[in-house]
């Protein structure tokens, strides 16, 4: 099944590593599962994790497509064997889980499964999840031998997990230390900015009619401070990491952020995905602001009719690509006014990642953002 003990022992030793070193829980995750399916050979893996509610607060998937996991629908709820898993000690084998008296069912969309391998992840006398395959490939049903790994998996899976809850924990403390900090600095910087506003309103009112001139210098002075208020707003909230990437993943946000500003734009906002998986969360979120970063120029600056976002894999890293047929520009001439339209932040947080950012623009022909991130 592994090639013999040495090659064995590798797999496993490699799975282990990989679970050690990933510090986000999402990330953890997805490593257990894919390292369980790859090692046992199995068709399908799943680990869930419970919340105090009957459902799941996680639930990650390997050997379904996007495509399929969209069919499936909402994440299941603890019952049948799977709030079996989370309610016992040790595993669950069965050559047919179809068979089982407490099986009740697929969802639509729902691939079939038949022989089914699954086991409670443990801290202590907390249950952490339930990891499960299903469909051992080229065999009939899962093995003593398989059960015996997925449980060391499981006690491994136990302790990667509790260390990234512990990593984000303490980064949660300093996310709050963080915004505080940008909560006063942003206080002090809008604040001075509105209240120079609100002068300069009243002085372009006072003036409006015995010296239109000079009103009109107001007003103007006026939009420039609201200008430069909403700038440093967006550039101190865009320091905070979006609870959503935690939550759903680049994917999801990203679908569900192109779908608002389709709504809200009379562009047409579009994003197609292409087999990305899972990458590391700095590299996701850096994906993400340029993302944003490029579509609000786009709907802002470009009088575009259509923009098109489109992520895709690239070897074990993705490439990111936002396209629109406004107006365009000359690169150069941009930066010589003073005006970066983002550029510079974006390239800055593509190399900050270990990525790289390209920009396509001509006058009359649109713009096409790139960006490209490793993996890992």
């Amino acid at each position: 099944m592994y090639g013999g003990p040495r090659s064995g022992l590798a797999a496993v030793s490699t799975a282990l590593l990989a679970m050690s070193r990933r510090l986000e829980v999402r990330d953890v995750l997805r490593t257990i599962v894919a390292s369980a399916r790859e090692l046992l050979d199995a068709e399908y893996a799943a680990l869930g994790v419970p919340d105090d509610h009957g459902g799941f607060a996680q639930f990650v998937v390997d050997g379904i497509t996007e495509e399929q996991w969209r069919r499936i629908g909402p994440l299941p709820r603890q019952h049948g064997i799977l709030a079996a898993m989370l309610h016992q000690d040790g595993p669950e084998r069965l050559a047919d889980v179809r068979e089982d008296p407490r099986f009740e069912g697929w969802p639509p969309g729902h691939p079939d499964m038949s022989d089914f391998l699954g086991v409670p992840v443990r801290d202590g006398e907390e249950t952490l999840g339930a990891l499960f395959l299903a469909n051992k490939q080229g065999a009939r049903g899962f093995t003593d031998e398989d059960e015996d790994l997925l449980g060391l998996l499981a006690q491994h899976a136990a302790i990667a997990l509790t260390n990234a809850r512990l990593y984000e924990r303490s980064r949660e403390l300093t996310i709050a230390e963080e915004r505080s900090r940008l909560a006063h600095e942003l206080h002090d910087a809008v604040s001075q900015k509105l209240f120079s506003l609100r002068l300069t309103a009243q002085a372009a009112s006072a003036l409006v009619d015995r010296d239109p001139a000079r009103a009109k210098g107001e007003l103007q002075e006026v939009a420039a401070l609201a200008a430069e208020a909403a700038d440093e707003l967006r550039a101190a909230v865009t320091e905070l990491r979006p609870a959503a990437l935690d939550e759903d993943g680049l994917v999801a946000t990203l679908r569900n952020h192109v779908r608002v500003l389709d709504r809200a734009h009379t562009a047409r906002v579009t994003f197609t995905c292409d087999g990305v998986r899972a990458l590391p969360a700095t590299q996701e979120e850096a994906l993400l602001r340029v993302a944003q970063e490029a579509l609000h120029n786009a709907l802002r600056h470009s009088g575009a009719d259509l923009v098109e976002v489109t992520l895709a894999r690239r070897g074990t890293g993705a490439a990111l690509r936002v396209a629109d047929d406004g107006k365009g520009f000359v690169p150069s001439a941009v930066r010589r006014a003073g005006r970066h339209l983002g550029l510079v932040s974006m390239r800055d947080r593509a190399s900050g990642v270990g990525g790289r950012l390209t920009v396509h623009s001509e006058p009359g022909t649109g713009t096409t953002i790139e960006m490209e991130v490793p993996g890992g």
